[in-house]
This record gives C-alpha cells, sequence and structure tokens, in this order.
C-alpha cells in the first residue's frame, strides 16, 4: 500500500471496506473463546490495528497503535510463519517472552496476510489472558482460510485502485485527443475550402488537358478531404457529448439533393457507373444536409470498395409511412466479424492495397440514420452487399 511508513489511512479503509471482516472477527473469537481479535498491519517500525473485536477492554480501536518491537507479531513479519500458543507458563519457548508479560496474555495466536504478490500486510491474530485450545488442526485451518481470504479482498481492492486511475487517465488522453480532433478538424475548414475554390475557378478557364487534369485532381482530393474533416468533426462532437444536431424540415424534396450528391462523386470516379433509380412522390421530414452526408459516405464507400467493372446501384423512393435509400455494390463475401464491426467507428473491413481512410463514414451514416428516428441496416448476399437507411416519412 502507498506511503505506508508514515500513513496508514488507506490500509484501514481497505480494511474497512471489506464487510466479511467484522464477522470474521465475530467467528474467531466465539470459535475460540478469546476476547480479543484483530486485523493488523505489521512494518518494520509500526504495528497498528485495522479492524477490531475487543470483548476484554484491552483498549484498541481500530486506528489505535503498538510498538512494533513489543508485539510477536514483529517476529512473524520476519520469518511468515504463524504463532500458536495455548498457555504461555506452559510454553517452552514463550514462558519468559517479553510480549505475553506485558499484555498479560496467557493464549494467542497469530497468522500471516501476505498478499498475491509475496509480500507482507501484516496480521490477523487473537489474544486473551486465559488459556485457550488452539494449537489444533481446526483451529490453525480456520485462520489460515480467514487471512487468505482478507489477502484477497486487499488484492481486489488494490487491483480496483490502479485500474480505475488507469481508467481516469485514459478518459481523459481520450477527451484531450477528441477535443484536440475537433479544434484541427473545424480550423482545416477555411484552408480546405479556399483549396476547393481556386480548383473550381481554374476549371472555369481555359486550360491546356495537363493543367486541367492537375485541377481536377485537386478539386477531387478537396472534396474527399472535406468529406473526411465532416465526418471527423461529427464522430468528435457525438464522443464529447454534442451527438448528430439535425436541423429539421417537414417538406424536403429529395430527388435534386441525391442527384446533386451522384453528380459530385461522378466527377471523382468517372470511371465506375452508377444506377440510379429515384421514386421520391412526397415531401421528407429530415435534415437534408445530413441525408446528403449519409447518402454520399454510403456511396462513397460503395465505390471505393465495390467491384470496379460492375455498376453500384442506387434505389430511393417512399414507402407507405417511411423513407428508403438503398446503395449496393457487387463485393466477395464479407465475414459475419467484419459485418459485426461496419458500423463502429474505426472500422474499414477487409481493406485492399491502396484503398485509405478513416473508418468512420459508415459510422457517421448510422449515428445520422439513428438522429432521423430511422435504421441503417446491412445486408450481404453472395456477390453483393447493401446499406438500407429507413427513416420515418414525418418525425
Amino acid at each position: 500500500m502507498a506511503n505506508i511508513e508514515t500513513d496508514f489511512t488507506a490500509d484501514i479503509e481497505a480494511v474497512s471496506s471489506i464487510d466479511a471482516v467484522s464477522s470474521i472477527l465475530e467467528v474467531v473469537c466465539r470459535t475460540t473463546g478469546m476476547g480479543f481479535a484483530a486485523v493488523a498491519r505489521v512494518t518494520p517500525y509500526r504495528w497498528i490495528a485495522c479492524a477490531v473485536r475487543d470483548e476484554i477492554q484491552f483498549g484498541l480501536k481500530p486506528g489505535g497503535e503498538l510498538k512494533v518491537e513489543t508485539t510477536i507479531c514483529h517476529e512473524i513479519r520476519q520469518n511468515h510463519q504463524a504463532v500458536i500458543i495455548d498457555h504461555v507458563a506452559d510454553d517452552e519457548l514463550y514462558a519468559h517472552h517479553h510480549t505475553p508479560a506485558m499484555y498479560g496474555i496467557q493464549s494467542y495466536i497469530s497468522m500471516p496476510i501476505m498478499l498475491k504478490d509475496g509480500s507482507f500486510f501484516g496480521t490477523l491474530c487473537a489474544i486473551d489472558p486465559r488459556p485457550a485450545r488452539l494449537n489444533n488442526p481446526e483451529t490453525i485451518g480456520m485462520f489460515k482460510l480467514f487471512a487468505e481470504l482478507i489477502s484477497f479482498h486487499l488484492d481486489a481492492i488494490e487491483r480496483l485502485a490502479i485500474s480505475e486511475l488507469k481508467l481516469q487517465e485514459e478518459l481523459k488522453t481520450a477527451e484531450l485527443r477528441e477535443q484536440f480532433i475537433a479544434i484541427l478538424g473545424h480550423d482545416l475548414r477555411n484552408p480546405l475550402g479556399a483549396v476547393s475554390n481556386v480548383a473550381q475557378l481554374l476549371l472555369r478557364m481555359p486550360l491546356d488537358e495537363r493543367t486541367k487534369r492537375l485541377a481536377t485532381i485537386v478539386q477531387d482530393s478537396s472534396y474527399r478531404m472535406k468529406e473526411m474533416i465532416e465526418n471527423i468533426l461529427d464522430f468528435a462532437s457525438g464522443r464529447l457529448g454534442g451527438g448528430i444536431t439535425l436541423a429539421l424540415k417537414n417538406d424536403e424534396l429529395l430527388t435534386d439533393l441525391l442527384n446533386q450528391v451522384l453528380t459530385e462523386l461522378q466527377l471523382i470516379w468517372p470511371d465506375r457507373m452508377i444506377n440510379a433509380e429515384f421514386n421520391i412522390t412526397r415531401p421528407v421530414s429530415c435534415d437534408k444536409r445530413r441525408i446528403a452526408q449519409l447518402f454520399s459516405n454510403l456511396l462513397s464507400n460503395a465505390l471505393t470498395h465495390g467491384e470496379k467493372d460492375t455498376p453500384v446501384k442506387v434505389k430511393a423512393f417512399n414507402a407507405e409511412n417511411e423513407f428508403v435509400l438503398s446503395v449496393s455494390n457487387s463485393a466477395k463475401q464479407i465475414s459475419e466479424e467484419t459485418m459485426e464491426r461496419l458500423f463502429q467507428p474505426f472500422s474499414r473491413g477487409d481493406i485492399k492495397p491502396g484503398q485509405k481512410g478513416l473508418g468512420l463514414g459508415l459510422y457517421i451514416a448510422s449515428e445520422i440514420a439513428k438522429a432521423h428516428d430511422g435504421t441503417l441496416t446491412v445486408c450481404c448476399t453472395e456477390g453483393e452487399i447493401c446499406f438500407s437507411l429507413q427513416i420515418p416519412a414525418n418525425l
């Protein structure tokens, strides 16, 4: 225990927090007929009572102290061996020992309490001014069992304290990390916006093919960076307690919005085929910016991980009381373990060489669905994986 030579408070509190200790001391007294029992913390310099049962007015309470040199426990600390005395007057070794004479005791038993790491904590001991029948297998076994039980609880308390300290440190580190991510993502928005605007301006100018291709790469990269920053900020917001925020409107017509996302992503993946089928006949109550973000995450994921020679299929329609959006792409069969982790943050599934990303897209999409009181599910059949969003038509 920490700082044991100057402060026994932690030890006393640890022993007192063990509910079984009071029962152990009661059983010790009743079984042996002895009037005083205690759990003592013993070091080379101090002996202090952590828990006490006193029926003979010995005068010690928890926190009470004896000079360690005057106790037999001092010797037990050195050799780690139990001491059992039925009758001091008849005991060859202890008949003239200073401890019984000083404290007026005739019977004595003390069992060392050894912690799991092999260190000596103290003793479970009992004394009485009258002789007692102690030196028998039943009594010795009982004391040994009780000492081991106290040791077990002390070790558990120590492990719990260490775990709680580590947890607090990890939580503090995680919070600082997420605050840093949020601040970094926020501060990257402005310079990234400038890069994107410059790329758009360049593409409106008469350029040679090489320069036009470079400007297109800059524009596409800025779009991907913008998407990643939005996901990072949403993730940090959720972890720091803000969650996914919505600006709901009841009359959102989503066809134009979805087509806009399609157009933007088609520019980034010009060689990929996207088959879209929209049948949105009624307005939807939603946050259209968030729905666009969700759709972009799903479609980007499909274009990134789907087979290049097969189209990505997109469907959006009004059902009876809900809006449904699905994105599917051809893919190899995904393992159950990967399926279980798809909507977890920083999980990217089976990544092919050259594919990059933070693994936040599907997690953020799932959180957006939850914020709309909806669901985002995944279904994997042989050769195809399909993500489906379902939200109530009117929130």
